[in-house]
């Protein structure tokens, strides 16, 4: 599912013009960016999951090809984890089919 396919379906249920829906959609996500790379915070929506921030430590790596030794220096990676009712949801939807 794409985004406008998203502000479609939200606007349709919702009733909302589809420009608005968009705008709110962009400031959720800008809002999640915002807290994880700049803030270093984690998001937590309740009934759905978390936005989290994981760190990768400093190690060193092997070019096989070229036979070299790299460094690959400490960095953060955002991650989403679901709750555990979304969890249970995805597992209940794949045993009905």
């Amino acid at each position: 599912m794409t985004k406008a396919e998203i502000v479609n379906s939200i606007a349709q249920r919702t009733g909302v013009a589809k420009p608005d829906v968009a705008t709110t959609i962009e400031a959720f996500m800008d809002e999640i960016r915002t807290s994880l790379a700049v803030n270093k915070e984690n998001v937590y929506l309740r009934g759905f999951g978390s936005f989290i921030v994981k760190h990768r430590a400093k190690k060193t790596a092997r070019n096989i090809s070229k036979n070299t030794t790299l460094v690959i220096e400490a960095h953060d990676l955002p991650a989403f984890k679901p709750c555990k009712s979304f969890i249970e949801k995805m597992g209940q939807s794949n045993s009905e089919n």
